[in-house]
């Protein structure tokens, strides 16, 4: 590791946090001061003892034994309980830590940055081509609610408090925010519904976004030295409250009401910025207009006829002053007024738009519903026997009208609702605020198709307004996608629905499902290829192909250094925008701070935007090149399935994981897994998946398979193909790096007891095996001789699992307590205690990992 970069970061974040750590002796838990004294010494004897070879329930045993003897088994509990309050508030106050010292670690004119963009693209002699290309060139970011954020609202705004207290050294503040922090709730009593979860993420999009985004813009048009023609080159989407696929809570009520919250959320900054500039634009001519607008802007936020009726019409107003300024006030305070133009030309009525999503089967269900409704059995079961296009071609030609009453269901009454709801959205908040459609596990042509076909029926015209999105998942259907997409693409009525929509074709593929269907490797490479051949189709059918990545927090669901990944794809990828989900902890770790997400949102606009500037530092893959890849996708992919197809695979995380609590502790308005019934590995959600696997700091989704297939080449004696790749290849690179993020928040010695277990003994051992094996092989062909070896996120890593490991030995010893207690009435309620127990450990294991779901 560089030297200097390691110095800086013990300095700013390792000394810092162990001095602040010290006040948390004076936070007002019962037993605080003796919380605070026995806790090191739970946490020296958890490293020791691991060493040693010893079980949670051992080490947890001795504890008591030597500092406690004589306790009572309910003291015993309340201490572990206060041990899990304490420790989570040292996560925070560590994340708090690294974002104040975020300026200092991060070089804000360095690589990747836009100044770097820029400056480059100058001295290189490509303005022109740099201007060119931001032309057609967008990121999009997507925010998700996914349940893998587990800090309330309250507790982010004490960090954001915290982190800037602690930048600026004001330690008596420090002292009252850890006070106030020790006073906060940290966990939901009941669940958050759909609109709670909205709510909480409109705070970023209001606190960060508002203000970073326009910042960005504008630090280019200075760069650049012109106005760009499009000011939203950085735009914003949003799934809570739109999302329904799989969550029954999601309504269309609860859609219609999100949008509410997203317009009265963007017009509130905006009344806010219009007081700033009446305090500058006290002028002649000026005043009277700005006062004008403030007043306009409070009518239509309490709904009133006199309020705008749209953007454009405050845009209007505001180039009107803009010219006054320029022609009789010399420009005088018009840089306020510039930003603010910005803002209303990115954010509009609508802050960011609402994507709706559901399954595709439920559309399907919905469909024969109607057909049923509409043209009896004999015609429906007539439509069943038709082939895929057939079919097309019959709905096609059908000229129903269609609303809630032709079905009772429930799922359909929401999705024709949903149609109905995007309708509404645009008219009030304009046609950018919904236009979207996104169809979970599309199978074929017709899933696609019948969003149309939907629309069409329910509007009585067809849906020129709407963009109708494909989600492809699994390894499977990743493998036909493009064929998919090609019989869409010369089927004459989606055809017509593309010329539409300027020839344009949003296609999503799924990280995260498709990690869990085929493991790590498999799953990246089948995504990479299925972009080139949609790629290939879509350009040959004159089709603008946009992909919109469904990532996670961890490499095992896409997520990782993800501007990384994207500044490594080469020629053979389209390239015209970024467009990507953001989840959980990804927001507050990546965005938590107008800072953070300045220089993580440039990190991403730039990395696609000079693939195309220096095409040949991205050249793309050889075909060598590719055959090494493809053959270590499917030696991975063999090994992985194995795994996967072990009888107790599943069995296997329910018992010694927190698989089955994902659903008890109250972090999200979904259900863990799809539908009811059994749960199976098709239907278990990807999140509490790979949750599980990170809180048993196994984390197999993020390696398993890479390094049986290392293994296997080398073997072959292709050990030297696959270093030179790495040497050569920046997607091999990423897809190496990203993986050692996950080997390294690994830690077996917490499960070491299982290797032994008569029933769980052989999984755990092909998984340490794997887990050996791969970090041995990955380590060997970077060359850097340990996991991470140049990167401050190891240190980072590192601080973090201290922190939470005698949180991960409370939740494995409470799991061991539930597996061993009996069915008497007595072990019924200590059983409810410790399923209560490894609830409340998850939060701070999962939010110290900062990715881990």
């Amino acid at each position: 590791m560089d030297q200097t970069a390691l110095r800086k970061f013990d300095r700013h974040v390792g000394t810092k946090y162990h001095l602040f750590n010290s006040l948390f002796l004076r936070l007002p838990f019962d037993l605080i001061h003796q919380t605070g004294i026995l806790l090191p010494l739970l946490s020296e004897l958890c490293q020791t003892s691991y060493r040693n070879g010893r079980s949670p329930q051992e080490i947890i045993e001795a504890f008591f034994e030597e500092y406690l003897p004589g306790v009572e088994e309910n003291e015993k509990t309340d201490l572990l309980f206060n041990f899990v309050k304490y420790i989570e508030r040292q996560v925070v106050l560590f994340d708090a830590v690294e974002e104040a010292a975020f300026d200092e670690l991060h070089d804000k004119d360095g690589a990747g940055t836009v100044y770097d963009m820029v400056t480059k693209a100058q001295s290189n002699g490509l303005t022109d081509a740099l201007l060119h290309k931001l032309e057609e060139y967008r990121l999009r970011i997507v925010l998700t609610a996914h349940p893998t954020q587990f800090y309330p609202g309250t507790v982010l705004g004490i960090i954001t408090d915290l982190s800037a207290a602690i930048e600026d050294n004001r330690i008596f503040e420090v002292n009252d925010l850890l006070l106030q922090l020790g006073k906060t709730p940290f966990v939901n009593r009941t669940k958050p519904t759909p609109l709670d979860e909205a709510k909480s993420l409109i705070w970023f999009l209001r606190k960060v976004f508002y203000d970073a985004v326009p910042e960005i813009v504008t630090k280019i048009e200075h760069g650049v030295g012109t106005p760009l023609p499009r000011k939203d080159i950085i735009d914003l989407g949003f799934w809570p409250g739109g999302d329904r696929d799989g969550n029954p809570n999601v309504t269309g009520e609860i859609t219609l009401e999100t949008a509410a919250q997203l317009r009265k959320a963007i017009l509130i900054c905006y009344q806010q910025d219009v007081q700033k500039l009446r305090r500058r634009l006290t002028f002649l001519h000026v005043y009277d207009q700005i006062t004008a607008i403030g007043e306009k802007l409070n009518l239509t936020l309490l709904g009133e006829k006199d309020g705008y009726t749209g953007s454009d019409v405050l845009l209007s107003e505001l180039h009107s002053i803009r010219q006054i300024l320029a022609e009789k006030h010399d420009n005088l305070f018009a840089e306020g007024l510039e930003e603010f133009i910005t803002k209303v030309e990115i954010f509009g009525f609508h802050f960011a738009s609402l994507d709706i999503r559901q399954e595709s089967r439920k559309h399907e269900a919905l469909v024969e519903e109607i057909i049923l409704k509409k043209a009896g059995q004999q015609e429906l079961e007539s439509y069943k026997a038709k082939s895929v296009l057939d079919k097309m071609k019959y709905l096609d030609t059908c000229k129903w009208a269609v609303d809630t009453s032709v079905t009772s269901d429930p799922t359909s009454v929401d999705i024709i609702r949903s149609f109905e709801a995007i309708r509404d959205i645009q008219s009030t908040n304009g046609i950018k605020a919904c236009h979207r459609y996104v169809i979970s596990n599309s199978r074929h042509g017709l899933d696609v198709y019948s969003i149309q076909v939907l629309a069409r029926w329910i509007y009585g015209h067809e849906p020129d307004d709407i963009d109708i999105v494909p989600l492809f998942e699994s390894i499977d259907d990743l493998g036909h996608a493009a064929e998919v997409m090609q019989e869409l693409y010369t089927f004459e009525p989606y055809a017509a629905h593309l010329q539409s929509r300027d020839q344009v074709q949003t296609v999503m593929l799924g990280f995260s499902d498709g990690t869990k269907d085929g493991g790590y490797l498999k799953a990246n490479w089948s995504i990479y290829t299925c972009k080139e051949e949609l790629t290939t189709t879509s350009r040959a059918n004159g089709v603008k192909v946009i992909f919109f990545d469904g990532r996670g927090g961890p490499p095992a669901r896409g997520g990782g250094n993800t501007h990384k990944f994207y500044s490594s794809l080469g020629p053979s990828i389209e390239n015209r925008e970024i467009q990507l989900t953001i989840q959980g902890q990804t927001i507050s770790s990546n965005f938590g701070s107008k800072d953070q997400a300045i220089y993580n949102i440039e990190q991403l606009l730039t990395s696609g935007i000079e693939n195309d500037l220096y095409p040949k530092r991205t050249p793309g893959l050889t075909d060598a090149q590719r055959g090494l890849i493809n053959d270590m996708a499917d030696a991975a992919y063999q090994s992985y399935v194995e795994l996967k197809s072990h009888p107790d695979f599943l069995t296997y995380l329910q018992e010694n994981g927190t698989l089955s609590y994902y659903g008890e502790s109250n972090i999200g308005s979904r259900p863990d897994k799809r539908g009811g019934g059994k749960l199976t590995l098709e239907s278990l959600r990807a999140i509490p998946f790979v949750g599980s696997w990170s809180q048993l700091k196994q984390n197999v989704p993020g390696y398993y398979g890479f390094g049986a297939a290392l293994e296997q080449l080398r073997s072959a004696g292709r050990e030297n193909e696959v270093t030179a790749l790495y040497q050569q290849s920046r997607f091999f690179q990423t897809l190496v790096g990203n993986s050692m993020q996950s080997l390294a928040k690994c830690y077996f010695p917490l499960t070491a007891f299982l290797s032994n277990d008569p029933e769980f003994g052989e999984i755990w051992n092909m998984i340490h095996a794997e887990f050996e094996r791969s970090l041995q092989l990955l380590i060997h062909t970077t060359g850097e001789g340990q996991l991470l070896g140049n990167q401050t996120i190891r240190e980072s890593i590192h601080l973090r699992e201290d922190i939470v490991l005698p949180l991960l030995t409370i939740q494995q010893y409470a799991l061991l307590q539930i597996n061993q207690l009996s069915d008497s009435e007595q072990d019924q309620a200590m059983r409810a205690l410790y399923r209560k127990l490894v609830t409340r450990t998850m939060p701070g294991i999962i939010n110290a990992a900062r990715n881990s779901a």
